[in-house]
Formats: C-alpha cells, structure tokens, sequence
C-alpha cells in the first residue's frame, strides 16, 4: 500500500527518533526498527513515524508489532484530524488480518474504514476501500462485480497519483481476467505493475506483493520460463533495496519451479526453510503456497503421512489441499474417498485455471474408479481452458491426461500419439517426473496392440527415472509391472519370503456398537497407521482384507520388527485415547509362488492359519520365521498347532512385543 514519505534524516544522530527516520531512509530495517520502538518509549510517536515504525518492523521480520504500530497509527491519525489516511490504515490492518486467516477481525477493520469514507469518493482511500470490495465480491463468486470494481480501484489510483494502489488494482484485475479464461489480456495488467515493482516505482512493501502474486501466476498457469524471469528481476530489486522479507517469498517460488525440474531433496529443504523464516513476516498466503509445495513433493516421494500433514498446514492457511490431497488417497489405494473429494473440489470451482489443475487429476481419479465418462468429459474442458493459453506445461499436461483417457477407451494407437506428444513438451519443460509418467502409460499403449519389445523400453526408462528421483511408490509399480510382464512370459517364480496378515479382533461387533461414522474414522485410522509403517518397515502390501492386511517382507527380521512396531503403535494409541483396536498378527517364512503382485501356495495358507490362532495384541509366528530372523528376538512361549491341509503341526513362537 502506499509507502509514508519520511522527513528528512536529522544532522545530529543522538535523537533516536530522528536517527530511526535516517535508518528508515537507508532501508536498515533492524536499526530503524530499534531506534524508533526507543523513540517510542521517551514521548509517543506521531502518526507519520508510527508507520514508518509499522513497515520497518515488517522488514525487520517483526510483523506483529508492526500490526499493533498501524492500530496505534490508526487513532492517531483520526486524532490529527487525518480521517482519509485513518481509513487507508484501517484498510491496510484489514488486509493484514485477511493475511492472517482472521476473516472477522479484517471485516472489522474494513466497515470501520467504509464508515469514515462513506461508499462514494476518489481519494486514494476510496480506492483502497473499492479494492477490498472487489476482493469480497471474488470470494462470494460474483465476478463481474470483482471485475468492475478493480477497474474502478485503477481509476482511482491515475486519478490519485497513487502508484501503489494503481499496481495493486492492476494485480487485482489481472488476476481475476485470468481466472476467467482472459489470460493475455491478464498478464498484460500484471506485468504492467511487476515493471513498476522491480524498476523501484513503488513502495517496498507493495513493490513485494506486487511481483509475487506476478510469479504465483505464472506458476498457477504452469508457465514455468516466464515464472523463472520474474523471480530473478524480483531478487535483483530486494538486492537493491535490502528488503529482507520478499527473497523468502522469491525463495519459495524458486524451490517450486526446481521442484518440478527434479531437484527435489533441494526443493524441499529450500521451502522447509522459507515458510519457516515467513512465519516471522505476514507472509500468511505465501507460506501457505510454500507447505503445499512441499506436500506436493513429499506425495511425489511417496511420503503420504508427509504429504498430507504438509497439506493440512497449507489448508489451515488459506490453502486448497487439492487436487493434492485428493491424489494421496488415491496413493493409498482409497479411490472412492479420493473421488468423492475431487469431484466436490470441481463442482465448486469457477477459478477457470485452478479448475483445469482440478479437472487433470480428476481424469486419472475417474479412470481409477472405472468412470471413464467422467474422465472424458474432464479432459475435454481441459482442452477448452489450455486453449486460452497453450503453455508448453499446460499442453503437455493435456496431451498426457488425454492418453490417459484415450487407453481407457480402448484406443492405444490415438493413445501412443498423444502420449508421444506429451513427452516431447514436458521434456520442453524439463519435468523428469512427468516424463516418466507419460512413458509408463506409453508402455500400456505400445503393449496393447503386441509391441511388447517397445513397451518394455519404455516401461524400463520410466522405471529408472522413478528410482533415480526417489519416487517411491512410482518406482514400486513400474517395477512391479516389470516382473509381471515377465512373470507371464516364463509362469510362476518359487520365491522365499515372510508373509505376515493382519486382523482386527471383533470387527464387527466393534462397526455395530461405534457406528457407521466412526467406525468408518477408526478404520481409517488404523489404515493409513498401518500402510506407513509396512511402508517404513519394507513390507509390500498385497491385498487388503477388509479389517487387515497381507504383507510380504523380504527377510523376517523386517517382518518381525513391523509386527512389534504395529502393536507398539496401537498401545500408544490406546495410552494416548483411552481406546485403541486389538489387532492380531500372523508371520511366516516360507517359499511360495509369486505371479505378478501376488503370492500363493501352502506358505501363504500357513501364515493366514496363524494369523487366525493369534488372539488380540498378539504377533504369533513360526519356528521358520523366528530361526530365519536371528536370535535377538525374544519370545514368550512355543506351542504347537494343527493347520488345515498341512500333514503335520506347525511350531509357534508368540513375539515379545512389550
């Protein structure tokens, strides 16, 4: 907003209030900062050093005081007389508590401004109270109002000479002509004011916003050169003018470009480390962008519990969790949750840009659970959005999802094409990640009409980039889908493995007594506590049972240790709540047959028979697990049992788990 002009910096520094103005003028924050809050203590400041005080406490990475410095402005300024910048404050205070998550205190702040304006004016107040307004309007979904009044709110700024407000409302209105499918005609305005921002036109502080909401655009719309350009023009300018609080912002931005390039251990660090210095800065909207980029990255890892705790944060912010949240719970196999959430996210979406991001996870959502149609009818509105603005991220986005879509119709052919089309612009990008997606899908393509030698190449370069990046989960499948190929060439492959399967005691007996609704918590609950901790443990989840699971390890030991880690978790749980499920376990070590992703043969049927002789909060395993495991496993007590259909009674071993 607009930046208070100092007075002239004193001859003399041994006063701190005119020493603090002197630092003011010499962007030291910290030194202005200090100098004016000790200025404050000897006689109280006017209105004028107030907001110095106010803007260097923000640079100084003391954004609260700041706040309390403008309410303290506020009443000095209504006392001077001054209504028309009392109301530009109160306005200013608004918006930092709109930053802030804190919708009732900014609408405060907002009627109090309205109430000393009035509704009708062209002072620069009257277009900072037209800005909000315009904002309001977005946020109910009345768009046109939005529009006019932003072009209204840039009137008034030529009309005020206000160059901060001006490249404000040009923000605004861009921003919103972009939302609504205008998107040269917007990048147009908000270039207009990102120019002003970093040539040192305008106020630090707005000179800051400005330029991020210039590079969260171009982010928005996946236009990842222009984003890149911005970033560094706006690191330049707080070079230039020592603002601290922006190359924060400018980093988080930065980590989301690298990220999609494939840098993502430094992507990640780089934003742990940004959102945690904005937490000093009202930064609120910023940060919020930075915790959604890393879960983001994490959901790419195959860290899900990450990802959606990263998500969360992002969305107590002010931030959609989606479509991001929406993809994790198809990672972790629950598609109709992941469905229901996406296509709510859709129905409610009129940000014609944020709803393409929407729509291209819906296609894959919608395949998931067999709703091609839906999927179809996403795609093509897709192509309806991306033709405004046919960035070469947005194209290859589309070209993929399309192939997608296209495989699920049954045309591999149209499929290959797209697909072929799609890698090309992400390798235009540089976007390893998306790359390795589209050639996987490739591989099902090629396949489908008999070119297996094909396929396989580019089964195999997806499945090595996956590894290469650290996409867990992605690599787990490609390489799954490797060995299934091979398993239906050659048959069956004899493996060793220890199975383990899990129950929950009384399932159903515990559904009745809780509900459907909190039964449904609880299970989700144990779920997602379990799938982690088999994923952190290096067990492959086979198939899910309903109440348990069937897990394979590649060495007992693993199997072991995942067991007692299970039933540690829910003692925990049940020290924590009062209350917690009892889970039996089952493991064996056995050789079986591996077809593809699943096992079978008397080795699985032993385990799932142990697994059912277990009692509640029990890890029962065979004499062949515990002699494979080593001898630093200590157990309770061996028995021996009876299994059906094996010729004689098998040796068991309950784990010492306590």
């Amino acid at each position: 907003m607009s930046e208070v002009t100092s007075p002239p910096p004193a001859s003399t520094t041994g006063d701190p209030r005119e020493a603090g103005r002197a630092a003011f003028e010499r962007r030291d924050w910290v030194a202005a900062f200090e100098l004016l809050t000790a200025a404050d203590r000897s006689a109280p400041l006017s209105g004028d050093d107030l907001e110095l005080l106010a803007v260097a406490a923000f640079f100084a990475a003391r954004a609260k005081d700041g706040i309390a410095a403008k309410e303290r402005a506020f009443q000095v300024r209504l006392a001077e007389g001054d209504e028309i910048r009392a109301a530009y404050i109160a306005l200013d205070v608004a918006r930092e508590y709109a930053y802030e998550g804190k919708p009732s205190l900014a609408a405060s702040w907002s009627r109090r401004a309205e109430k000393i304006l009035g509704t009708e004016g062209d002072t620069y107040a009257h277009g900072y109270l037209t800005l909000v307004r315009s904002e309001e309007a977005a946020s109910s979904g009345d768009i046109d109002r939005a529009l006019a009044l932003a072009a209204r709110a840039i009137e008034i700024g030529d009309h005020a000479r206000d160059q901060d407000l001006r490249a404000f409302a040009l923000t605004n209105l861009g921003s919103l002509k972009i939302a609504t499918g205008a998107t040269d005609d917007g990048l147009a305005l908000m270039e207009e004011a990102s120019l002003a921002a970093v040539s040192g036109e305008l106020s630090p502080l707005a000179s800051g916003v400005t330029a991020c909401r210039m590079i969260a655009a171009c982010r928005d719309l996946t236009d990842y050169r222009r984003a890149t350009e911005w970033i560094e023009a706006t690191e330049r300018y707080c070079q230039r003018q020592a603002v601290s609080g922006f190359p924060g912002v400018c980093r988080v931005h930065r980590a989301e470009v690298a990220a999609v390039r494939g840098a993502w251990d430094t992507a990640e660090t780089d934003l742990v480390q940004a959102t945690d210095d904005l937490a000093f800065y009202n930064a609120t909207p910023v940060q919020a962008d930075g915790y959604y980029a890393i879960g983001e990255i994490r959901r790419l890892k195959g860290d899900l519990e990450g990802a959606e705790a990263a998500l969360r944060e992002a969305h107590a912010r002010g931030h959609s969790p989606y479509p991001a949240l929406a993809l994790v719970r198809l990672a972790e196999g629950k598609v109709k949750a992941a469905a229901t959430a996406i296509n709510a996210e859709v129905a409610q979406s009129w940000d014609r840009w944020a709803r393409g991001r929407l729509l291209v996870a819906q296609v894959e959502i919608s395949i998931a659970a067999g709703d091609v149609p839906r999927a179809r009818a996403a795609i093509d509105e897709v192509g309806t959005i991306t033709s405004g603005h046919p960035s070469a991220a947005l194209e290859a986005g589309r070209q993929v999802a399309l192939g997608r879509v296209l495989l699920a119709e049954g045309d591999p052919d149209g499929a290959a094409r797209e697909l072929r089309a799609g890698i090309r612009g992400w390798r235009e990008v540089g976007a390893p990640y998306e790359i390795a997606r589209a050639r996987a899908l490739l591989s099902r393509a090629l396949r489908t009409p008999g070119d297996e030698e094909s396929g396989d190449l580019e089964l195999r370069a997806a499945h090595d980039e996956f590894v290469r990046l650290g996409a867990r989960l992605d690599a787990g499948s490609t390489e799954r889908e490797l060995r299934d190929l091979e398993d239906r060439r050659t048959g069956p492959v004899q493996v060793r493995k220890t199975f383990m399967f899990t129950d929950i005691v009384g399932s159903t007996t515990l559904a009745e007594a809780l509900g459907d609704v909190a039964w449904e918590r609880l299970l989700r609950w144990h779920d997602d506590t379990l799938r982690a901790l088999f994923a952190s443990g290096g067990g492959e989840i086979v198939n899910s049972t309903g109440d348990g699971f069937f897990v394979a390890f590649e060495t007992a030991h693993n199997g072991i240790n995942c067991a007692i880690s299970i039933q540690r978790a829910l003692r925990d749980q049940r020290v924590a709540t009062g209350f917690a499920i009892s889970v039996r376990i089952g493991l064996h070590t056995a050789e079986a047959n591996r077809r593809a992703a699943d096992y079978s043969g008397m080795g699985v049927h032993v385990a799932a028979r142990v697994a059912a002789l277990a009692g509640g909060e029990e890890i029962l395993a065979t004499a062949e697990t515990l002699a494979e495991a080593g001898d630093d496993i200590t157990t309770v007590d061996r028995r021996e049992a009876a299994v059906r259909g094996a010729s004689a009674k098998v040796s068991l071993v309950t784990i010492a788990w306590a």
